[in-house]
């Protein structure tokens, strides 16, 4: 009986000091996001995001956590090089003003005068003896995957991802800055699964350029959103209940389902990926015969108002394509009457007021003009051919 307990105890404490070592993937870490063709890199839009890194992670061939680091340089060779972030996720976002530091490392810049210098450092010219700029080239980038809290463990890099750039340079004239729309696409909205169909926008919240929110009514069916009508990319849904894109997963998201036929408000998040979907009581709502838009911006000016069309999918959602405004002010009121009148001190986007300010527009441009009587929303998206 003692021999026994002897090798049972053995066998107990072996079993206790057993290691599990964590071993080098057979196989690079890959990258899953799509890329544009070209990153425009603006002084205007350094805050915004400027792409968001996906990847699938390694078999270290143990359960084990796994720290990433996002490294950018301006040669493929990373001889020298930034780390842009590090995250046990499968994501990492990179804003622009990261892009334009990285840029700047690299001898990209948007200064006029400077241009591409040769080894000798003397202007490189084109074909008309003209200097080339030096505002547009190629950043790299690359993951490196690590195990364990200290250096020497196993670790895993990336193939090199390369990302087209281009500075533009001042020409005294305004940029037009474009933020992020989203739009509705499938038959529980009014344009169903056409994505080209004047789709209804969401509302940005005029505070935070990742926040979005619409209400209004729903089919009992099912519904995406879009960023850009005409393309199905990127689309924005659902996996596994969580709010998420079709360039994170790698696929098209599931669509949010909508249980019964009526009106909720739907508030979404592009940037900490949360989303709320909750029932909205419109029986207290007027429906108004006619809503137009006011102002020395407006094509009428001040003396009378430009009419909105009234969806016929939901009579509280009023939209204007293709209006040229001019840089002024503008409202939006009821029955061509200032009883009712909604204004906002934010451009482009916002919620109204009843005698609120004026609506600021400081570009002269073709408009989409949306507006929603529920909550006083309102929404202008620049045209650019």
């Amino acid at each position: 009986m003692a021999l026994v307990t002897l090798i049972g105890f053995n066998a107990c404490t072996d079993d206790d000091a057993l290691v599990f070592t964590a071993q080098e993937p057979a196989e690079a870490i890959t990258f899953t996001n799509s890329v544009s063709s070209e990153y425009v890199l603006t002084l205007e839009t350094l805050d915004n995001t400027a792409e968001r890194f996906v990847w699938e992670s390694p078999d270290f061939g143990v359960d084990t956590a796994i720290t990433y680091d996002l490294q950018g340089s301006g040669e493929s060779t990373f001889a020298t090089f930034e780390s842009l972030g590090t995250t046990s996720a499968n994501d990492i976002a990179v804003t622009v003003k990261q892009l334009f530091d990285l840029a700047a490392t690299a001898g990209l810049d948007n200064d006029p005068e400077t241009s591409q210098l040769d080894a000798d450092g003397n202007p490189v010219l084109d074909g008309d003896n003209n200097p080339i700029p030096n505002n547009a080239g190629e950043l790299f980038f690359r993951l490196v995957a690590s195990v364990g809290t200290t250096d020497g463990g196993p670790s895993n890099t990336s193939d090199v991802l390369p990302l087209n750039v281009f500075l533009p340079e001042p020409t005294g004239e305004e940029p037009i800055i474009l933020l992020r729309e989203l739009f509705f696409v499938g038959n529980a909205t009014a344009a169903d699964w056409n994505n080209d169909n004047n789709n209804t926008p969401l509302t940005r919240d005029p505070g935070n350029e990742n926040a979005y929110s619409y209400t209004g009514y729903f089919v009992a069916n099912e519904f995406k959103l879009l960023e850009t009508k005409g393309q199905w990319q990127p689309q924005w849904g659902l996996d596994g209940g969580g709010f998420t894109s079709s360039e994170i997963l790698g696929g098209d998201p599931a669509s949010f389902v909508v249980p019964t036929t009526g009106y909720y408000t739907l508030t979404v998040n592009v940037e900490d990926f949360t989303h709320s979907f909750d029932p909205f009581d419109e029986s207290a709502s007027v429906t108004y015969p006619t809503i137009g838009f006011i102002g020395d911006a407006t094509p009428d000016g001040w003396d009378s108002d430009t009419d909105l069309t009234q969806s016929t999918f939901d009579p509280h959602i009023w939209y204007a394509n293709g209006v040229t405004l001019t840089v002024g002010e503008m409202k939006f009121r009821a029955q061509d009457d200032w009883a009712v009148n909604w204004g906002g001190n934010t451009e482009l986007t916002g919620f109204a007021t009843q005698d609120g300010p004026n609506i600021p527009v400081s570009r002269e441009g073709v408009y989409d003009i949306w507006f929603n009587d529920l909550n006083a929303s309102y929404v202008l998206i620049p045209i650019v051919e």
